[in-house]
């Protein structure tokens, strides 16, 4: 259970009601960490306008799902790792790779490195050495590429923060952690 309270989208009210709405709109669903977000409106508003930035950029959501479970399994964030299987499936990829990403691993080498660069930024806090710099340059991506795989790796952070201190009740298939941090 979680420990703090769920926004309910039917009985919200305000701020909250419209962006739960819109998301609603959008997913087909609510998620729980967006219920849970949408007690501060403007937190919620904030990871919402992030996201469709971070969504709208040069890297492809299979990537995008990459770093999230690559990053969410390095924080041990269940719910993460749960929620993003299900829409990685959804962006095409399979179950073996997705247990590839979990571990910093791809098939596809440039998404590896970026895997390769997410990892080192959360192991050291985003100060990445010159060698780990090189690699995901190395591998082909560009200044753009670097900026989205930080963003999406800091947004990433931001959700396992979220659902690992509020204890968020997993709405998707759960699926358990193969490591603990």
């Amino acid at each position: 259970m979680a420990r703090v309270a769920v926004i309910d989208p039917q009985t919200a009210t305000g701020e909250a009601k419209q962006l739960l709405d819109a998301v609603q709109s959008g997913l087909g669903m609510v998620p729980n960490f967006i219920r849970v977000l949408a007690n501060s409106p403007a937190a919620l508003s904030a990871f919402l306008g992030l996201y469709g930035i971070a969504g709208a950029g040069v890297l492809d959501p299979r990537t995008r799902e990459r770093i999230a479970l690559t990053v969410a399994e390095q924080n041990a964030c269940q719910y993460c790792v749960s929620a993003h299987t299900a829409i990685g499936r959804k962006a095409g990829l399979d179950t073996q790779e997705m247990l590839a990403n979990r571990a910093g691993r791809s098939s596809d080498a440039k998404a590896e490195a970026a895997l390769g660069f997410a990892r080192a930024l959360v192991a050291h806090t985003g100060q990445v050495s010159k060698a780990e710099f090189d690699a995901v340059r190395a591998a082909g991506h560009s200044d753009a590429e670097v900026i989205e795989i930080i963003t999406h790796v800091a947004m990433n952070i931001f959700t396992n923060l979220l659902g690992k201190a509020t204890q968020i009740d997993i709405d998707f298939p759960a699926i358990e952690l193969n490591t603990a941090a």
